[in-house]
C-alpha cells in the first residue's frame, strides 16, 4: 500500500505527516534529506502556501526558515498575527535540486498531500506565494503580476495570490504591493473573526 492510500482515513496533521514521510511519488525524494511537511497550528484559519523547500528548509525539515521565511515571519508579525494563527505548507514538500521551481508532474504528485493539509486544517483564508503556488492552486496561466492583491473564491475558501518573499528580497519595490496585499488579508479575517489578530 502506497501511503497516500491512507490519505482517506488520515484524521490529523500529525497523522498527515507521517505518512508523507514515506512517500515517493515523484523524483525529489530521492535528491533530499526529507519531506518539509508544514508548520504552525493544525487550527488555523490562515494559511499560507509556498512553491517548495529551499536548502535551509530541507536542512531543518520546516518550510519557510531561510531568509525568505524570516521575512515572512516579519510581515505575519507586522499584519498582527501570531505563528500559533497560521499554518505554513508548500506545493513540494521535497526540495527541487538547486532550488528550481517543481515541475508540474512533481506538483500534481504532492497535490493529494496538500489537499488533504487544506481539508484538515480548513483555513478561511489561504495567501499563495508566488506564481508556483497561484498557477498549481487556481489556474495554470495566471500570472502573478495580474492576479496578485484579489480575492479569488475557491471551493468557500478566500485565496489570494502575492509576491512570494524571494521576489521582495531580489526587488525591494514589490515589498508595498506585498503589505498591501497582507492589510486586505487581515481586514478580511478581522471582519470574519472579529477583533481577532
Amino acid at each position: 500500500m502506497s501511503p497516500k492510500e491512507g490519505l482517506d482515513g488520515c484524521s490529523s496533521i500529525a497523522d498527515l505527516a507521517v505518512l508523507a514521510r514515506d512517500c515517493r511519488s515523484c523524483g525529489l525524494r530521492e535528491g533530499c534529506r526529507g519531506v518539509v511537511f508544514g508548520k504552525g497550528s493544525p487550527k488555523a484559519k490562515l494559511m499560507f502556501i509556498g512553491e517548495g523547500p529551499g536548502a535551509d528548509e530541507d536542512r531543518q525539515g520546516l518550510p519557510f526558515v531561510g531568509a525568505a521565511g524570516q521575512l515572512l515571519d516579519k510581515i505575519i508579525a507586522a499584519a498582527g498575527f501570531t505563528m500559533n494563527e497560521v499554518y505554513i505548507a508548500n506545493i513540494v514538500k521535497c526540495r527541487p535540486p538547486g532550488n528550481r521551481n517543481p515541475s508540474p508532474e512533481e506538483a500534481a504528485a504532492c497535490r493529494p498531500w496538500l489537499l488533504k493539509q487544506i481539508e484538515l486544517i480548513n483555513p478561511a483564508i489561504i495567501v499563495l506565494l508566488g506564481s508556483v503556488a497561484l498557477q498549481n492552486m487556481i489556474n495554470p496561466q495566471a500570472r502573478i503580476t495580474r492576479e496578485r492583491g484579489k480575492w479569488i473564491l475557491k471551493q468557500g475558501i478566500y485565496c489570494m495570490a502575492t509576491y512570494h518573499p524571494a521576489a521582495l528580497l531580489r526587488d525591494a519595490t514589490k515589498k508595498r504591493p506585498v503589505w498591501e496585499d497582507i492589510k486586505q488579508v487581515r481586514d478580511r479575517y478581522r471582519r470574519l473573526f472579529g477583533g481577532q489578530s
